[in-house]
């Protein structure tokens, strides 16, 4: 299985950025450990962050028939970007939106997201085990429990 994560703006930040939202950890070293749990089940990640809009759409776009799945934290975007919404719509790849903080115990614009209608689901407030719960969704769908 092919994942690919993409990080919206400000998420470099990572690690020393208002720690009681984000926590510690930084992604240079969140990304290899993701990699090593998820090296049994054969999962191979990609990862990218970017500051520019563009940049998040060109990624999504060049991802559709090349990825089994999309974890996308737009960051900020989420909030505003109707066109990364029109992005996801557009590809047949399946994206699971994730935050690391709880969007909904946060300021009031941040309640809203445009990507959402367009994911399969958001995992929101779980700080890094965010990306590994949107993992294991791609792991485990289709599976009856």
């Amino acid at each position: 299985m092919k994942l690919l994560i993409i990080n919206g703006p400000n998420l470099t930040l990572v690690g020393k950025r208002e720690p009681h939202f984000y926590g510690l950890m930084n992604f240079d070293d969140f990304i290899p450990k993701l990699g090593e749990k998820y090296r049994k089940d054969k999962v191979k990640f990609e990862f990218y962050q970017f500051n520019r809009e563009g940049d998040i759409l060109d990624c999504i776009h060049k991802a559709d028939g090349v990825f089994d799945g999309i974890i996308l934290n737009a960051g900020a975007y989420t909030h505003t970007s109707i066109a990364i919404a029109d992005a996801i719509a557009g590809v047949d790849v399946p994206v699971v939106e994730v935050h690391m903080s709880n969007i909904y115990a946060r300021e009031q614009f941040r309640h809203t997201s445009f990507l959402a209608p367009y994911c399969k689901g958001v995992i929101t407030g779980f700080g890094l085990l965010s990306y590994q719960l949107a993992v294991e969704f791609f792991l485990n769908e289709g599976k009856v429990y």
